[in-house]
């Protein structure tokens, strides 16, 4: 059966068609994660745990400068003042299995894309879609580029302060592995989906939601939030927010850029069509 023409496609229609494309991400992602699943052992070791070695290549960057400037630092240490253990008697095995799902979708997020562009492209213009081709590859690299940023940046700087910080030297470190892997996924992911920035500009500018003169009168409260949002997904201490802030707020000019662009295109088709 041939598939309507979106002018022609109810609201029924159109669940019915998202239905199918959101069945399609969760094979997708189903299928990356038994893989994932399969392979988590090396996953575990070799990733996921990485951060807890301080042969790290963040912590070692991060010792060689402290070190050639003269500046004690935690950085340098011979391993993490950390245990990780499990508590409970399914913790090992939700955390592989919860573990596998996230790298599913991180995996697949290209094609996740893939869909939802699928389901949003028919009701634009031939010539929109003809401008938007390079949306897939431009969103997944944004995405991918946020995910190692969270990982070699936002992690190893909240392992290492959270595992060196003490109320008193009568406590130890003894994390449990849902905690610990919760910590990673949310610097990764949180990070993956703030580097998406640009394109949610972008779309929000082409419906006339953000306009370049909102985003420059608002620049202010925007460095509020970055700040906010550096706080939550990373330790409080100023060095960490300020090396996550910076990489936001350059995300933010960039989408400044993207939103001139965009209404300027717009105003010049617009010009062209009277």
């Amino acid at each position: 059966m041939a598939k309507k023409n979106i002018n022609e496609m109810s609201f029924l229609d159109h669940l019915e068609d998202l239905r199918w494309h959101l069945i399609r991400i969760c094979i997708a992602v189903v299928i990356v994660a038994t893989l994932a699943f399969i392979f988590s052992r090396f996953i575990f070791d070799e990733i996921i745990f990485a951060p807890l070695d301080m042969s790290f290549p963040t912590y070692d960057f991060l010792c060689r400068t402290a070190t050639f400037i003269g500046v004690d630092t935690t950085f340098c240490n011979e391993k993490v003042p950390m245990i990780i253990q499990n508590r409970t008697m399914a913790g090992q095995f939700s955390a592989d299995i919860w573990t596998a799902i996230l790298g599913g979708f991180v995996i697949s997020f290209p094609y996740v894309i893939y869909q939802l562009w699928k389901f949003v492209s028919p009701g634009l213009h031939d010539n929109e879609r003809k401008h938007s081709r390079g949306f897939i590859i431009i969103s997944s690299l944004l995405f991918f580029i946020g995910v190692l940023f969270g990982y070699y940046i936002v992690t190893p700087l909240s392992i290492n302060f959270l595992a060196n910080y003490s109320v008193s030297t009568t406590v130890d470190n003894q994390i449990d592995i849902s905690s610990y892997i919760a910590l990673v996924r949310s610097s990764a992911l949180a990070s993956g989906l703030i580097f998406e920035l640009p394109i949610i500009i972008y779309f929000f500018t082409r419906i006339g939601l953000v306009t370049p003169e909102i985003l420059k009168k608002y620049r202010k409260y925007a460095l509020v939030v970055v700040l906010i949002m550096s706080a939550i997904i990373t330790p409080p201490d100023i060095a960490s927010q300020v090396i996550v802030a910076i990489p936001i707020l350059i995300l933010y000019q960039v989408s400044i850029y993207i939103s001139k662009v965009v209404v300027r295109n717009q105003k010049r088709k617009e010009t062209v069509n009277t």
